[in-house]
């Protein structure tokens, strides 16, 4: 009889300030191909994000708490293979908008192999409706007092337009 095999899982890392449709897109791909996705949230001093790591956290939970395979959220300060290993990830997830982004992710790719050969990095393409959409674009857009429903999921909508309502007043 064998040992159980160990769940396969991969971590997603990013800002996720705000998690759009484009990051919930690239978690559901991940679903199929893994059993545990650990989206971990970048924390980084002397970076302001617009939302704090806990609302950030809940936005992710809250919009993928239907999705086909377990969404935890975690937080990371350093490396991100150095919290995938934390957390037992083989896999580091990234998704891919355009060829740019191909550039940039397969260096990124390739100095985490040198230091963690046994994380590997899965690229995934951003579906066709998502391609054009950026946290950045979307934080610029709400800024302005403009429309992001078509970007985000209804509740990180509404905190966007709350919190830049209260930036209007203050």
């Amino acid at each position: 009889m064998s040992a159980p095999s160990r769940p396969r899982t991969g971590l997603y890392a990013g800002s996720f300030d705000p998690v759009t449709n484009g990051h919930l897109d690239v978690i559901r791909q991940a679903c199929a191909l893994f059993d545990r996705i650990v989206v971990a949230i970048g924390i980084h001093p002397g970076k302001a994000p617009l939302f704090p790591v806990e609302d950030r956290s809940a936005m992710i939970l809250a919009a993928s708490r239907d999705f086909p395979a377990p969404v935890e959220v975690t937080t990371f300060g350093g490396l991100a293979v150095d919290a995938a290993r934390s957390i037992g990830a083989g896999a580091l997830i990234r998704g891919l908008r355009d060829g740019t982004d191909l550039d940039y992710e397969m260096q990124m790719a390739g100095m985490n192999a040198t230091m963690a050969p046994d994380v590997q990095t899965v690229f995934l393409p951003a579906s066709i409706p998502v391609r054009p959409i950026t946290a950045t674009l979307v934080r610029q857009i709400a800024a302005m007092g403009g429309d992001v429903s078509a970007f985000v999921p209804p509740e990180v909508a509404r905190r966007l337009k709350d919190r830049f309502a209260q930036s209007a007043k203050g």
